[in-house]
């Protein structure tokens, strides 16, 4: 800047517009001064040999302006745009620039391996758990099933019967699935015997154990 403020001591203009909106239109709007004439061929109007008059667009004022200047000033204007020789329009900087792009590539790769590591960790924490039996009971009517009333320790769930199916669930001899614990391989699930005389009798199933026994 200090440059420029030093070689054109009477100021210059600086097209500064607002930002580009996207890559592609950046580089379509760099591509017509890379391939193209600073002036388009339809924007000049009349030239007799002498004199060329021609229109642009003020920056500005964004109307139409025409101008009259003589053919060699013309020219000289039009030279002004056309670089030296071995002059280099475009460069590349940052990522970008040649030499770089075995690094780049291991960057980029980096960069979106922990994109998708951070999106898969974001999406791990926001999945919610399904509540439990228990904590769905104390959300619905603010108590503890498994907490005793007496005295306050948390108990556990012994035995499940039923007069129909008998015992569902027992602490010792069966699994949490309800299955019984084999004590030997030729043994069998004493709940069938049970059952099969409930059935024959046409009466509930006896419960299991001394009678009067509060579960």
């Amino acid at each position: 800047i200090r440059y420029f403020y030093k070689k054109y001591k009477e100021g210059f203009y600086v097209n500064a517009e607002s930002r580009m909106n996207s890559a592609r239109g950046a580089a379509k709007y760099i591509g017509r001064y890379l391939a193209r004439p600073a002036i388009a061929e339809y924007r000049i109007l009349e030239y007799d040999g002498k004199k060329v008059r021609f229109w642009y667009e003020d920056h500005k004022t964004k109307k139409r302006v025409e101008l009259e200047m003589s053919a060699m000033k013309f020219i000289g204007r039009i030279i002004m745009h056309i670089p030296p020789k071995h002059f280099k329009m475009t460069r590349r900087y940052g990522l970008y620039r040649r030499g770089y792009n075995k690094r780049v590539k291991k960057i980029v790769a980096l960069w979106q391996y922990m994109k998708r590591r951070q999106l898969r960790l974001i999406m791990h924490h926001k999945q919610t758990r399904s509540l439990s039996w228990r904590e769905r009971m104390i959300k619905s009517f603010g108590k503890d099933p498994v907490r005793c009333k007496k005295c306050g320790k948390e108990m556990v769930l012994y035995e499940i019967w039923h007069p129909k199916y008998d015992f569902l669930y027992h602490i010792e001899h069966t699994d949490d699935s309800g299955r019984y614990i084999k004590g030997n391989s030729w043994e069998e699930d004493p709940r069938y015997e049970r059952r099969k005389l409930a059935r024959d009798h046409g009466a509930a199933i006896p419960f299991p154990g001394r009678t009067g026994r509060v579960v």
